[in-house]
């Protein structure tokens, strides 16, 4: 009889362990991912017009290398300037020296008191400094150590 009783108990605490594990792994799968921004991926000869994949590979029509695909929120300027300031949202070459333009790399605000009563603390959102309730301001970047 005590046999019995061990074999069931070892049974049912396999099955208990493996239908548990089962669940966590459904629960895995149906987690979206944490990826902000999906990259994206087109045919450059546009054959399949604006079609993209989300991973790189070939054309499935001309075979060529997939490119990626600019995101909405990209910003591309001539590296020479020789247009000032002018931004473009497609990379492409520049109309007035024909370089390839550069995508602008995000910079990420910084925000502090601007009476510095907390020294060099720097926030991530505009809003006011909690010692001495003034506005926080942008900081900006020093350029005093290089020439530009």
């Amino acid at each position: 009889m005590k046999s019995i009783k061990m074999l069931m108990m070892a049974a049912l605490t396999i099955v208990s362990v493996s239908l548990f594990a089962q669940d966590l792994s459904k629960q895995n799968a149906k987690e979206p991912t944490q990826k902000s921004e999906q990259l994206k991926y087109s045919c450059p000869m546009k054959c399949e017009g604006d079609k993209t994949y989300v991973k790189p590979g070939k054309c499935p029509k001309c075979n060529m290398n997939l490119k990626e695909v600019a995101s909405a929120s990209d910003v591309f300027v001539c590296p020479m300037k020789c247009e000032g300031d002018k931004t473009y949202v497609k990379p492409g070459k520049c109309p007035e020296c024909g370089m390839n333009l550069k995508k602008v790399e995000k910079i990420a605000k910084s925000f502090a008191c601007p009476m510095k009563c907390e020294g060099d603390k720097t926030y991530t959102k505009m809003g006011s400094c909690p010692k001495c309730g003034m506005n926080l301001k942008e900081k900006k970047e020093d350029h005093s150590g290089h020439n530009h």
